[in-house]
């Protein structure tokens, strides 16, 4: 505990000195040093309060151990109550301590882009992934992130064979970045007369948007395909050749865009996503050289990987990882996905503690 508060206290002096600087006219004046200061000072507040917090129920201990030695009984008795209420508060703010220290996932801060297909199930499964996808919307409008559709197939009955979405915003890796994995509803679907229950699937890849600095391309391994746009969209999308396929030679991996009406930026966003595919690769095969133990602990980007199903005749929602079972449904289905997401979060930043520990 030594190291960590030692760490602590250099923390909580760096945030002191960078309010000083932020309290300074001549920094004030500089918008871009201002604002690089009170990003740093966002960042360290949530663990230097809990240091703070820390501090101060080790002193209120202290005192509460000291009255035990007063001679009034009404008073040693308080302090008894006092202390058994302190001491079983530290264990919890020590642990939320040590998971601020952790290291910090370099992609948490990053763009995502969202892929959804359609599993086994034909139909059912493609209207599974729509209403997937609108989950993941509204959780998004929750959180003030933008959604922007890149790529999508739609049936006839208003799912989705696939759908392919980039979103933006603050700590949207960081949030959604167990979701990857095979999504599973058990439901009587659409298209079943006799009102029989089944079971359908849908696969989600959370993949960290990368940018130019991260993979590097190079144009000569890139083959580039132009065509009309299908659907809807109007004459222009029959007669113009807006829509866009790249061909990554070296991988193979293919992309493509027709959401825009512009080619340029069907290209841009065809690019997107090729460069979030290739970083994705390219981590991939740097997990690979990591333990096979501690990758089954992170366990996160296996796509084969059942991890929830969606029960609609039961209204529940189960986590196969971590063993969560919430009985809400509509409001899960509607982007109230907090509560899934903070008990995710929680699992594996435990696990990472076990390593350090």
């Amino acid at each position: 505990m030594e190291n960590l508060l030692e760490k602590l206290s250099n923390i909580e002096q760096k945030y002191e000195e960078l309010t000083q600087r932020l309290s300074n006219p001549e920094v004030f004046q500089d918008r871009e040093l201002y604002a690089r200061l009170s990003r740093e000072q966002a960042e360290l507040e949530p663990i230097v309060r809990l240091y703070r917090q820390y501090k101060q129920t080790k002193r209120d201990i202290q005192e509460a151990e000291e009255l035990l030695r007063s001679e009034d009984m009404e008073l040693r008795r308080l302090a008894e109550e006092e202390l058994v209420n302190l001491r079983s508060k530290l264990p919890e703010i020590e642990r939320q301590l040590k998971i601020h220290l952790l290291p910090k996932d370099p992609r948490d801060e990053k763009n995502i882009i969202l892929e959804i297909r359609a599993g086994t199930g034909g139909e059912e499964a493609a209207l599974f992934a729509a209403d997937l996808f609108r989950m993941y919307s509204k959780y998004a409008e929750k959180k003030g992130w933008k959604v922007e559709v890149i790529d999508a197939h739609p049936t006839g009955l208003g799912g989705f064979k696939e759908v392919i979405a980039s979103v933006q915003g603050r700590g949207v890796y960081s949030r959604l970045k167990y979701e990857s994995g095979v999504h599973r509803v058990q439901r009587v679907p659409v298209t079943e007369t006799s009102g029989r229950i089944h079971t359908s699937a849908a696969t989600v890849a959370i993949l960290p948007e990368a940018e130019e600095v991260d993979i590097k391309i190079d144009e000569k391994d890139l083959r580039i395909d132009t065509y009309r746009a299908s659907g809807a969209g109007g004459q222009h999308v029959n007669k113009v050749s807006s829509a866009v396929r790249i061909t990554h030679i070296p991988t193979g991996i293919v992309v493509q865009c027709q959401d825009e009406r512009s080619q340029h930026k069907n290209r841009e966003k065809a690019m997107k996503v090729l460069r979030a595919r290739l970083y994705e690769m390219k981590l991939r095969e740097q997990e690979q050289k990591i333990s096979e133990a501690r990758r089954s602990q992170i366990g996160t980007g296996d796509r084969s990987e059942r991890i929830r199903t969606y029960n609609y005749p039961q209204n529940r929602v189960t986590d196969h990882r971590i063993g969560l079972t919430l009985k809400r449904l509509p409001e899960i289905m509607e982007g109230d996905l907090d509560e899934i997401i903070d008990a995710l979060i929680t699992h594996f930043q435990t696990e990472e503690l076990k390593k350090v520990a």
